[in-house]
Order: structure tokens, then C-alpha cells, then sequence
């Protein structure tokens, strides 16, 4: 009972992390794309941080269960782009760069926070969810596997004749792989450990810059 009322906790505390770290993820492709000439995710009503119009169900339990997940992606008609390749690689990363600018901003709140006289215990763990979710997204998305951010990384930079049949390979058995390395990192915690390594500095960092003031 203690350990279902324990991940129940968890979960309400993850909540806003994700909510927030999916939508403007997915908000951040849309943007990129239609500032780089493609329109079609803004009219398919993507270009917002509304979670109802990003959210992908199985991704959604996947982020509240395991710690990894993913949005319903966003549309992109790469014909619209000018420079499709270059385009493209800008757009695949604008979600994992929305996500540690949200990780970075949520770090700094959290430090201010916890400085504060009345600083409030369930708020401060919220917003630390929040940096870690954010961080852990960013991560996450940077795995070269369909259909995350990575994958599209990689076509962008190493797609060629050679590597046709690895990158259809890749994506012919996408869900396989992406459920292993989740299956995996249940028992590893390689991912968590990356993330932790990509906060520290972070933390370092922003706990210098407000020592300042």
C-alpha cells in the first residue's frame, strides 16, 4: 500500500514536468519549422503549448511510468523548406534546445526557492521534477530510434546511399529497439545517469551565477 500511495506521489509531482516538457518540446518544432517556411503544423493547430494537442498516449504513460517518453510529433513538410537538409536538422533540434532551456530555467527557479524564508516543500519538489523531466527529454529525444528527435538528427547528417538500408532497418523495427532500451534502462539507469551528468555542471553553474547577486 505504502509503495502504490508512494508512486501515486510521484506521479502528481511529475505531472506539470511533463505536461509542460512535452508541450513546449513539441511547440518548439512547430516553431522552427514555420520560421523556417513550413506552415503545416501551424495549421494543423501544432504551434501551441496546449498538452491536448501534443500528447501521445502511450508516450504520456511511458514519461509517467519509466522516466523516458514522448509527444505525438509534429507534421513537417520538408518540401517548404528552402535549404531542406539544414531546415530539417534545425527543426529535429528546436524541441531538445526548448528543453534545456526549460531545464535551465527551472533549475535557477528551484535554486531561488529553496534561498527563500517561506520556501514551501511540495512547490520546491514540483519544480524540481520539472528541471529533471526537462533534461530528461532532452536526452531521450537525442536517441537516434523512430520517432525521436535523434533519429532525424542522424538522417540529416549521415543519410546517404551507404546508409539507406541501416536507416530502413532502424525504422522497420523502431518500436522493438525503443522498447529494449526502456527495458534496459529500467535495470541500468544508463539514461538517468547521463542526465545527471548534463545537471551538474547546469547546477554548478547557476548556483555561481546567483551567488552573485
Amino acid at each position: 500500500m505504502d509503495g502504490i500511495l508512494s508512486y501515486i506521489i510521484d506521479a502528481l509531482y511529475s505531472l506539470p514536468g511533463i505536461l509542460v516538457g512535452l508541450s513546449f518540446h513539441e511547440w518548439g518544432h512547430a516553431y522552427a519549422a514555420y520560421k523556417r517556411g513550413d506552415p503545416t503544423a501551424r495549421n494543423l493547430g501544432r504551434m501551441t503549448v496546449n498538452p491536448l494537442a501534443h500528447i501521445d498516449p502511450l508516450g504520456f504513460l511511458s514519461l509517467l511510468i519509466l522516466g523516458f517518453g514522448w509527444a505525438k510529433p509534429v507534421p513537417v513538410s520538408t518540401r517548404n523548406f528552402k535549404s531542406p537538409r539544414k531546415d530539417e536538422l534545425i527543426v529535429s533540434l528546436a524541441g531538445i534546445t526548448v528543453n534545456l532551456i526549460l531545464g535551465v530555467a527551472f533549475m535557477i527557479i528551484w535554486i531561488v526557492l529553496i534561498c527563500l524564508p517561506w520556501s514551501n516543500e511540495i512547490l520546491n519538489t514540483m519544480v524540481q521534477y520539472c528541471y529533471t523531466i526537462n533534461f530528461g527529454l532532452a536526452v531521450f529525444n537525442l536517441l537516434p530510434i523512430p520517432p525521436l528527435d535523434g533519429y532525424h538528427v542522424a538522417q540529416c547528417l549521415f543519410m546517404n546511399a551507404k546508409t539507406y538500408k541501416f536507416f530502413g532497418f532502424v525504422e522497420k523495427y523502431s518500436y522493438v529497439i525503443l522498447v529494449a532500451v526502456l527495458i534496459i534502462n529500467s535495470r541500468t539507469h544508463f539514461l538517468n545517469t547521463i542526465v545527471y551528468w548534463l545537471m551538474m555542471p547546469l547546477m554548478n553553474l547557476a548556483s555561481l551565477i546567483l551567488s552573485i547577486f
